[in-house]
């Protein structure tokens, strides 16, 4: 029952957001009593915590198995942000935003767990693409792992891009362009308007 919990919560908060979702709105999608979630739960923070740390375990897991295929870096990228998108819905309440304003301690907790997977799987992905001549050997590295991750953060502050305006597919299209773009050797950007134009088509 507790990962049925925490699966349904998952659900309504992605749609609906940290602070509109009630306990009682998601005992009724379960069919089940308030008291039966509490009895897994202690208060809704504690169940905000289970659901986002259990929503990033699965996210990394998933990143990890497409960094384990060693694809062409700039695919394994755009492999990347649609597994995540997929997972993530395009995040239609602008979660993070709520998360931050409501639950600080927990967002920090997980922009850290965050921060820590992305550093790694950024910088073998520069790596393995310098190594094999799609991105320039002239970049740091360490540089454009904290830079991406700090963009990817802030394409989803609903204060800085609306979502009346900008959707969140949209967004990461056209940030993922705007990184290849400023790292990628010749050879590097016909993948890359190859990869865009197949998205397009």
């Amino acid at each position: 029952m507790r990962e049925k919990i925490i699966h349904k919560s998952a659900d309504l908060f992605l749609n609906y957001g940290f602070k509109s979702v009630t306990m009682d709105d998601i005992a009724n999608a379960l069919g089940i009593s308030k008291k039966t979630i509490y009895q897994h739960f202690e208060n809704k923070t504690k169940l905000v915590e289970a659901t986002t740390l259990s929503m990033f375990s699965t996210i990394a897991y998933g990143i990890d198995c497409i960094c384990a295929l060693e694809k062409n870096p700039i695919e394994e990228i755009y492999d990347i942000k649609r597994f995540v998108s997929e997972h993530l819905k395009n995040e239609k309440s602008s979660p993070q935003f709520q998360l931050q304003k409501y639950y600080p301690k927990i967002f920090n907790t997980l922009k850290n767990k965050q921060f820590e997977v992305m550093y790694q799987c950024v910088k073998a992905n520069l790596n393995r693409g310098m190594d094999i001549g799609i991105y320039r050997t002239t970049i740091n590295v360490d540089f454009v792992t904290r830079i991406y991750f700090n963009c990817m953060l802030a394409i989803k502050d609903d204060n800085l891009f609306p979502s009346t305006t900008f959707s969140k597919n949209m967004l990461m299209e056209n940030y993922l362009e705007y990184h290849l773009r400023g790292i990628c050797t010749s050879k590097g950007l016909d993948i890359l308007s190859k990869i865009i134009q197949k998205n397009q088509s």
